[in-house]
């Protein structure tokens, strides 16, 4: 008889991918108003920076990072210090390791979003004093909410899917950092065939109904635009 389907790594999954969607968008939106607005000579060095995980392969990134988040390091020595447990193989350093690789899919769209909004609107919330944080809630979020969705939506969808980065990083620790890519894996490494096929369905189940409500909700908004 086949196994039931690995609801502790469902539900890791779920869990990591909100956690990192969550932190993605808290940081991406200053760092794509930079991006949009700047005149820096560094803006093309950082927007190199934050698009190199999509090219990276995710083992030489998890690796690097599980480097970095190991206790040998002074950051990792630090975080050991404060915390009494190291960033590697934990949660945490799952939703670090996530939200660095799925960094370029939170602030792309925004990017986009953002320039395509009216400068004139832009210049003229300069010109009445209103600083980064009050153009961001009053005109730029409003008017690029389909674009912040979007981000959204592919980070939590990017997060869900991920294998080799969280490997690297959190092993295959049940209950803790094995997530449904990597249950998918052991599956097959076990020739469980018909539970991987389950396990994979429930992938590309969140995957479809995410990028469906995107794809309505984006769709309903032209619609009333």
């Amino acid at each position: 008889m086949d196994s039931p389907l690995d609801t502790q790594a469902l539900t890791l999954t779920l869990r990591l991918a909100a956690v990192t969607t969550f932190v993605l968008l808290v940081a991406a939106i200053p760092l794509a108003y930079w991006i949009t607005f700047t005149h820096s000579r560094l803006r093309a060095f950082v927007e190199s920076i934050a698009t190199l995980p999509l090219l990276l392969p995710p083992t030489v990134l998890g690796f690097y990072l599980l480097v970095l988040l190991g206790p040998r390091t002074t950051f990792g020595r630090l975080w050991v210090h404060l915390f009494g447990h190291p960033l590697a193989f934990s949660f945490s350093g799952l939703v670090i390791g996530s939200a660095i690789y799925s960094l370029p899919f939170a602030v792309q769209p925004m990017v986009a979003g953002f320039s395509a909004v009216d400068r004139s609107l832009i210049e003229q919330a300069w010109l009445l004093g209103a600083d980064w944080k009050r153009l961001l809630r009053e005109i730029l979020l409003p008017l690029s909410k389909h674009s912040v969705l979007a981000a959204a939506v592919l980070c939590f969808t990017h997060t869900v899917g991920e294998f080799g980065v969280v490997l690297m990083i959190g092993g295959d620790i049940p209950g803790q950092t094995r997530t449904l890519s990597i249950s998918i894996f052991d599956q097959v490494q076990d020739f469980a065939y018909a539970q991987a096929n389950r396990t994979a369905t429930m992938l590309v189940a969140i995957s479809i109904v995410a990028l469906v409500l995107l794809y309505t909700r984006r769709r309903r908004g032209e619609a009333h635009g």
